[in-house]
């Protein structure tokens, strides 16, 4: 995870750019060099998310690492800007105002406390992503997210149990499960602009 140098992020932006205009442009997913495919072949969760100025414009990605990662980051990038339920679908016009992001994950791992008070002390804004799961569903937010709302740790509990449609303070019950896992995130600064690191 951590060997994931900065040219190898700028090939992972450029790479979801591609492979969305390419779709949006025939319909047709794009087939991977090979020298692609051998360097990202571990299992990964990824993220693609697309901003267009400070708005977000589609996020869509797999939280754990059950496929290779170049078949994830394919998959995440179209369905990103095709299938988020909360936006319309990407024009293939609009791709010059989209600017794309990369988050590498790693493997999700679970929060054990003996008292859910304990949660804010053991999960660090800035460093952690959050996944909630409780009887209904789940819910997921990455790690960049509190860090630019400038929430504290109990109001990125409370977010995210909202994401995952639970009541604000339900990661207080002891029946809700929650993990934490890191990210890597790789960014372009504007739209086809230059790819930078994100330091959280």
């Amino acid at each position: 995870m951590n060997s994931i140098s900065d040219y190898d992020g700028h090939t992972l932006v450029k790479t979801a750019r591609t492979a969305v205009t390419e779709y949006l442009k025939t319909g047709i997913k794009i087939s991977l060099p090979d020298e692609f495919r051998t360097k990202f072949s571990f299992n990964s969760g990824v993220f693609v998310t697309l901003s267009k100025g400070e708005e977000l414009r589609g996020c869509i990605g797999f939280p754990t690492p059950d496929r290779k990662l170049y078949q994830s980051l394919l998959d995440a990038a179209i369905a990103s800007a095709t299938e988020d339920p909360r936006f319309l679908p990407v024009s293939y016009d609009e791709l010059n105002k989209v600017s794309f992001e990369v988050t590498v994950l790693t493997p999700p791992e679970v929060i054990k406390v003996q008292n859910p008070s304990e949660y804010p002390s053991r999960i660090k804004v800035g460093r952690d992503g959050l996944i909630v799961k409780w009887e209904f569903g789940s819910g997921l937010l990455l790690p960049q997210v509190p860090v630019e709302y400038g929430w504290n740790e109990e109001e990125f509990l409370a977010h995210t149990c909202q994401k995952a449609g639970a009541p604000k303070d339900h990661w207080r019950q002891k029946s809700t499960m929650i993990l934490r896992f890191e990210g890597i995130v790789f960014k372009e600064t504007k739209p086809e602009g230059s790819i930078i690191r994100v330091s959280l």
